[in-house]
């Protein structure tokens, strides 16, 4: 791998995305932080990065904006060669029943969920082509199979669509783009509304906890790397037996 090589992460800021940088960065490549809003957290992602001996750059972007996605992936373009991409940003504002959900909340986590995952993988398309080839991977969920009911039914039906994505452009883009995907259950993050939630949830999990983000980023990290040359869309779940 050359010095040169480069990793994009949106959703860099926090959570999962942290942990994937900072695992992309310890093997060795730079980093490309896409963030929302948080610019603060962004950056603090970055200086870690930077001391561990990597360059990165953070870019804000709307994934739900094709425009902004277009200069998202022109940003890294110019920061280095991509070779790899990781389609970590998630929201799930809206959490219950679907019944008590509001429509308009709804639509915005279909769009991060979904819409921005397929504006991302057209434009990554396109960085890794012009690198020589590379590496996609969709951060899913286990709740596309298990249907997140009375919590999230439209997020789980966004993720099985990401589910789809992974296992159609995966042909469409071999040999020379590699597209799998990670599906995480629990984890110990910011992104649930409920900060408790993973610790109820552990009861119903077979190992009996709810995971760490680094788990999550030792199987992304796998998956880019070239011990997985031969794994193309494939869906890993990191899920403690659920």
């Amino acid at each position: 791998m050359s010095a040169a090589d480069v990793a994009v992460v949106t959703g860099g800021g926090r959570g999962i995305g942290r942990a994937i940088g900072l695992k992309l960065a310890a093997a060795g490549r730079d980093v490309v932080l896409g963030y929302h809003a948080d610019a603060a957290a962004a950056e603090a992602v970055a200086a870690e990065i930077r001391a561990a001996g990597q360059r990165a750059l953070c870019v804000q972007v709307d994934i739900t904006v094709e425009a902004s996605v277009q200069a998202f992936f022109a940003a890294a373009d110019e920061f280095g060669t991509v070779r790899a991409v990781v389609n970590n940003a998630g929201a799930a504002t809206a959490v219950g029943r679907l019944e008590d959900n509001d429509l308009t909340a709804i639509r915005r986590d279909l769009d991060v969920n979904l819409f921005g995952v397929i504006a991302c993988c057209k434009y990554a398309q396109a960085s890794l082509t012009l690198s020589g080839g590379g590496a996609i991977v969709n951060i899913s969920s286990i709740a596309a199979t298990l249907g997140g009911p009375s919590t999230y039914v439209h997020y789980a039906a966004a993720k099985a669509g990401v589910d789809a994505l992974t296992v159609g452009l995966s042909k469409e883009l071999a040999p020379g783009i590699r597209v799998n995907a990670v599906s995480p259950g629990t984890i110990w993050t910011q992104f649930h509304q409920d900060p408790e939630r993973p610790a109820r949830v552990a009861q119903t999990v077979p190992l009996g906890r709810a995971g760490e983000a680094d788990e999550i980023a030792g199987a992304v990290a796998w998956l880019l790397s070239a011990e997985a040359s031969y794994v193309t869309g494939a869906n890993l779940r990191v899920s403690g037996g659920l």
